[in-house]
């Protein structure tokens, strides 16, 4: 039996743009969850790739029980410190740093985390959208020559690469949030279309940690992964998603890409991460991931896909 919203009663999920992202009413995710439930979220997850839910009463051992409902849980980062007494729990907090640059978490380790959750904790006045954006739709726009280019491509993932500002451009604290970052460099080779394991739908396997197409020059590299990424950021593809308080966004680290957009000024924003293990990446080839350069067996597991 195919699980859906309509096999729980009083599920109700309702789509907020055409290609990404619904708003889930009728279940209280501050308690535990049977396996149906569960199933009709991953059902919907699987075809809206982002799930809202509006007044959630959860602290942080809530929203680690509720992202334990879809797999073992990682810590909260390879590099980065957790929240004091929550290992799993990784605090986006502006005071922290700004990641205003489209990704996908943690793809420079072989097998990055399969789903992640946000919490909102403080919320600006204004500003401070998340933006999540459907990798398996931008696959689909391609035209079939670019298409086919893409099945073939494989992308070296790093976190050791200037993402956000110019070297000289960092203060004293920012320069160590920068260092601690990358601590430990991770350098992995992935497929640039991956297949998701659960739907079998190919999608762009890219975002920010993607420095160079295996094989070319980062010049040339730079061309490509830019032209690609152009498909992920159209409009349509996109979730503008405008925080309020006791929110958590549900989505696919497998499929999407997000961006926490730098538009509050120097109003405080933090929301709390949790992510789920994940399996190791595979292409349209059925050749899998794997690692150049680290090793992130202290922050997860490897998940079955």
């Amino acid at each position: 039996m195919t699980l859906t919203a309509e096999t729980v009663t009083g599920l109700e999920i309702r789509k907020v743009t055409a290609r990404i992202g619904a708003q889930v009413s009728g279940v209280d995710i501050s308690r535990e969850l049977d396996q149906v439930t569960v199933g009709a979220l991953r059902a919907a997850l699987n075809e809206h790739k982002a799930l809202v839910f509006d007044d959630v009463d959860l602290d942080d051992e809530g929203q680690q029980r509720f992202a334990r409902h879809f797999g073992e849980l990682t810590t909260a980062h390879p590099t980065v410190p957790s929240v004091e007494g929550a290992p799993n729990i990784l605090p986006v907090d502006s005071e922290r740093g700004r990641a205003n640059h489209w990704h996908t978490d943690v793809t420079f380790v072989v097998n990055p985390p399969q789903a992640s959750t946000l919490r909102s904790i403080v919320i600006p006045p204004y500003g401070g959208e998340t933006l999540i954006a459907n990798a398996a739709a931008a696959y689909r726009d391609l035209p079939e020559p670019l298409r086919n280019l893409a099945d073939t491509l494989w992308a070296e993932h790093t976190n050791d690469y200037d993402y956000a500002v110019p070297q000289e451009s960092l203060d004293e604290e920012k320069a160590a949030q920068r260092a601690q970052f990358t601590s430990i460099e991770f350098r992995t080779a992935h497929p640039v279309v991956r297949v998701h394991p659960l739907t079998g739908e190919p999608g762009l396997f890219i975002g920010g940690f993607a420095q160079r197409i295996v094989g070319l020059s980062v010049p040339e590299s730079r061309k490509i992964l830019d032209l690609l990424e152009s498909y992920v950021r159209r409009p349509e593809n996109i979730l503008r998603w405008r925080w309020s308080p006791n929110q958590l966004v549900l989505f696919d680290n497998r499929i999407t890409q997000h961006y926490a957009i730098d538009n509050y000024d120097d109003q405080p924003r933090r929301l709390n991460r949790v992510t789920v293990a994940g399996d190791v990446p595979v292409g349209i080839d059925g050749k899998s991931s794997y690692s150049i350069k680290g090793d992130a067996s202290h922050y997860t597991t490897v998940a079955r896909p």
